[in-house]
């Protein structure tokens, strides 16, 4: 069995990767995702590993089995190019560490902690001991959590954050979330969307892309945030219309956010700006480059995921996460 892997994130374990797959097995690594170096081990490739998959990589893979994500977006493969025996398949194991980032970047943003780090920078201490017209901030205690998007990544937010004695609802497509069970003031679907974001003091984004989320939090809906609601975008970059983020942000519309995930990306030198505004220039805002997930934990376990995956393949058996 021939293996092709184009994601880099899995470089760090290619000897626990090797160790757990089929002894027939060979692997073909690569450095970063060049679409022409991998289109020419595609011809014998049986499993394709990696983010990204094009139509002329599909083209020129006739034996493939299994394109297997190493992560949970299957946005940037192209499923129409597919052949009708080819699989596609993703994994998670990131929920634990974007969980830690929501937590911490609420705290921080809420305190107020990332305009004091500035502010002492140029030696100016911005605390309300030292300055009377600043407010004493709130603590997260009783704040209200809204969650736009339930899966992995906001149910394991959500069990951390409630620990801080925090309120919460949750927003999904299809507003099938057990709001009792899980410990939230209410639940529903995106309709709920105005209520959510006007009730809450935190917003956590972690819905996926698709042509019903794409822009579905523009100005209306940071309106409603208001002037002390901050919010957390974890899940992909165009569910916030770009325009009205910045907007939210520069006018004070609301009070900060942390964004993790962006409207363009680098090239393999990895430098590039992200996004066709200047976000940089924004004093609150918290900018990470998609890199709440990123942690040593989360790629072993996906590892062993697709490792897994490729034995049963193997073998003939059922593939777990199949998204096709």
């Amino acid at each position: 069995m021939v293996i092709v892997v184009g994601d880099r994130n899995l470089l760090p374990h290619r000897e626990l990767f090797e160790s757990l797959l089929p002894a027939e097995s060979e692997v073909r690594w690569h450095q970063r995702f060049d679409e022409r170096a991998i289109i020419n081990d595609l011809p014998a490739a049986d499993v394709y590993v990696g983010g990204r998959f094009t139509t002329a990589m599909a083209a020129a893979a006739p034996r493939l089995q299994l394109v297997h994500v190493a992560g949970a977006g299957t946005d940037n493969v192209a499923f129409d190019a597919l052949g009708p025996r080819t699989k596609v398949a993703n994994t998670f194991h990131h929920e634990d560490s974007i969980a830690e980032y929501v937590l911490s970047t609420s705290v921080m943003l809420r305190r107020g902690f990332l305009a004091h780090d500035r502010a002492l920078r140029q030696a100016v201490w911005a605390t309300s001991v030292y300055n009377d017209s600043l407010p004493q901030p709130l603590t997260m205690r009783d704040a209200h959590i809204g969650f736009v998007g339930f899966g992995h990544i906001g149910s394991k937010s959500w069990n951390l954050l409630r620990m801080l004695s925090c309120t919460a609802s949750a927003v999904t497509g299809r507003g099938t979330v057990d709001a009792e069970a899980q410990g939230l003031s209410w639940a529903g679907d995106a309709t709920d969307l105005g209520r959510l974001m006007t009730e809450s003091d935190v917003v956590v984004v972690s819905a996926p892309l698709n042509a019903h989320t794409r822009g579905m939090i523009g100005p209306a809906e940071f309106e409603a945030l208001g002037s002390e609601g901050v919010l957390i975008n974890v899940g992909r970059g165009p569910l916030l219309q770009q325009q009205a983020l910045y907007d939210a942000l520069s006018t004070n519309t609301i009070r900060a956010a942390a964004i993790d995930v962006w409207y363009s990306y680098p090239g393999p030198d990895g430098r590039g700006v992200p996004g066709d505004l200047p976000f940089a220039e924004l004093p609150n805002l918290l900018m990470t480059p998609h890199s709440s997930g990123v942690t040593h934990d989360t790629f072993v376990g996906r590892v062993r995921d697709i490792a897994d995956n490729i034995r049963r393949l193997a073998r003939g058996l059922t593939l777990a996460r199949t998204v096709r």
